[in-house]
């Protein structure tokens, strides 16, 4: 008989679509990143602190100094001075001396405590200001390769959770790493210079301890590793999650994304339970250390005493100094655990540092003083990856101030063109040609500040509607940007809101329609009066009656400037110049409407389907 099929709750069936989508979801995020712990790399870190290191970091050296200084004095006046010549004379005045000493130099350590802590917090939050500026102007300048491959959460956790772990490393790490370094130091010596016997009876333990702490070490940078990429999975599904919650409601899957989010929520409590555990080793390992070298101080100390080899004062601060012994190891491991997850951040942010544009700025790019339009494809070829074909020698010419129209199915390589042409990417092989120029020998700024794009998904930027149109121009006045809203059609329905150009819109322009959305990219390209327009579906969500009041304002628009336009609706593109008609990558054909319906070839069909579809609807 065949065995019966296992019957799964609809829980352990949410379970496993959750743990499927969850695998799939981590492979497509940032994977951690296996470099051995270098102290180049924390010495580049540690880099962000040299334009500070001539006014802040002196005074807090020299308040790190003052207060360690004094630690390291007390516990000798108090036990080998005052507590050996008092048991030794019975001077009660030396000893209210020694109050009064003792007392001025833990207010001298108190100052230095205090210029420390404020100046070092003062150099973190400047050198987390630098980094992130660093960071985030940088990611500016990157290629749109770059956000092709990587999820907006995975690059806004690099800008926020990756810089601010590395507060913690720059206001108390680095200089508590130098005083308990100085103050390690300085213990040690003062050990020996009281009983080098004892001393040498109580480090033996050290080489043990440390064995097991470098053992630690790698299993510990590697689990902070995984807490950063943990995060960058939350931060992307919060991201998507937001920003597609119509999508979720309309398709009702709000149950089944909030178990993901829960799944991918205890993968990331569990991450930071794994790290934080094997952090706290490191303290326990440090108070065994501790318990065993304070019954070595017991034992051999009172042997010392008994054979006056060492005083009752000597012993006594001999043991004020082991109580401060363990103490800095201790902290030692706490900024070593800080070092850690520092590298690990590190690591992370310096990858996007060291990331170079795909689309570089050539060296002696030169900046074109006028622009006249005329564009051209020399054997063209492109791949967004070896397996995906986007253009095929394609060699095309677009003249000074023609309409240009790119028709074809989904995937035949019209957007790809305009992305050339506004040098989001390269050619494979082949060039792309402005008045006679190869793009890879213009400066960028030139190109694309002759260059505005009209895409169907709009976007509109938190702020007010004037300053969305003003995007592409920064300088304009109020009555430039009104005129060019008149222009486009956009004042009408612009002054019938509550605050007309002053309203404040929403992320996204959630509280415009589609259309209104469409109408201000209108106005925002116009306002910046480029010399290449490219209009990507931008008709495509316009009702028809919209649609004429844009045909109309379009032929001022596109007076006197080179225009490249995608349209599936093929009625807007009647009066385009060129019709250059794609299929895989290939051109098919390619003239005037009228030319193309002449030769019945695939724009006829095209047409004719259009035609059809309308009919019947």
């Amino acid at each position: 008989m065949p065995e019966k099929e296992e019957t799964l709750t609809e829980d352990e069936q949410q379970k496993q679509t959750d743990s499927r989508t969850l695998k799939r979801f981590h492979y497509s995020l940032d994977q951690a990143i296996e470099k051995p712990f270098n102290w180049m790399q924390m010495t580049r870190l540690f880099g962000y602190m040299k334009p500070y290191a001539k006014n802040i970091l002196p005074i807090a050296i020299l308040g790190m100094l003052l207060s360690t200084a004094v630690r390291l004095i007390a516990p000798i006046l108090i036990g080998s001075y005052a507590l050996d010549h008092i048991m030794d004379s019975g001077d009660v005045n030396f000893l209210a001396l020694m109050v009064v000493v003792i007392t001025g130099l833990y207010v001298i350590s108190w100052i230095g405590n205090t210029l420390r802590i404020r100046f070092m917090n003062k150099l973190g939050q400047l050198v987390i200001f630098d980094l992130r500026k660093a960071l985030f102007n940088h990611i500016q300048r990157l290629s749109h390769r770059f956000f092709d491959q990587r999820s907006a959460g995975s690059i806004l956790v690099r800008i926020t959770n990756d810089v601010n772990s590395l507060q913690d490393l720059f206001t108390n790490g680095v200089i508590n790493l130098l005083m308990d370094v100085i103050m390690l130091i300085g213990i040690i010596v003062m050990l020996f210079i009281i009983s080098p016997e004892l001393t040498l009876a109580i480090l033996i333990v050290l080489p043990l301890m440390f064995f097991i702490s470098t053992k630690l070490r790698r299993n510990i940078r590697r689990s902070w590793q995984d807490v950063r990429i943990k995060q960058s999975m939350i931060n992307s599904h919060l991201n998507e999650s937001i920003q597609g919650i119509r999508v979720t409601q309309s398709y009702t899957q709000e149950k089944q994304n909030i178990g993901f989010f829960n799944q991918m929520n205890e993968t990331n409590f569990e991450a930071w339970r794994n790290a934080t555990q094997k952090s706290a080793m490191f303290r326990p390992l440090v108070e065994m250390s501790g318990a065993i070298g304070t019954a070595v101080l017991l034992w051999y100390g009172v042997h010392l005493i008994q054979i006056e080899a060492l005083s009752i004062g000597e012993f006594f601060a001999f043991s004020l100094y082991i109580g401060m012994f363990w103490e800095p190891i201790s902290r030692l491991g706490q900024v070593y655990n800080q070092l850690l997850v520092g590298m690990a951040s590190s690591e992370r942010i310096f990858e996007f540092l060291d990331e170079q544009p795909s689309v570089p700025e050539k060296q002696g790019a030169k900046k074109l003083k006028e622009v006249y339009g005329r564009i051209q494809f020399e054997d063209v070829e492109f791949a967004y990856d070896s397996d995906r074909t986007a253009l095929n020698k394609i060699n095309l010419e677009m003249k000074e101030g023609q309409t240009v129209a790119l028709v074809g199915h989904t995937g035949s390589g019209k957007t790809t063109i305009v992305n050339l042409i506004s040098r989001f990417y390269d050619p494979t092989k082949g060039r792309v040609l402005l008045d006679g120029h190869d793009l890879r020998d213009i400066r960028l700024d030139s190109l694309r500040e002759k260059v505005s794009i009209v895409l169907q998904d709009t976007f509109i930027f938190s702020g007010t509607i004037m300053d969305n149109i003003r995007f592409g121009r920064p300088d304009a006045t109020e009555e430039e940007i009104i005129e060019a809203a008149k222009t486009v059609g956009a004042d009408k329905f612009i002054s019938q809101l509550s605050n007309g150009y002053e309203t404040e819109v929403e992320e996204r322009g959630n509280v415009l329609s589609v259309g209104e959305r469409q109408l201000i990219s209108f106005a925002r390209a116009l306002l910046a009066d480029p010399k290449i327009l490219i209009l990507d579906e931008a008709t495509a969500s316009i009702d028809t009656e919209t649609e004429q009041l844009i045909q109309r304002a379009l032929k001022k628009l596109l007076h006197g400037r080179t225009a490249v336009m995608i349209a599936h609706r093929l009625s807007t593109i009647r009066e385009a110049d060129n019709i250059i008609v794609l299929e895989q990558g290939n051109i098919l054909e390619q003239g005037n409407h009228q030319e193309l319906m002449d030769q019945r070839g695939e724009y006829y069909g095209l047409v004719k389907s259009q035609f059809k579809v309308l009919n019947a609807g």
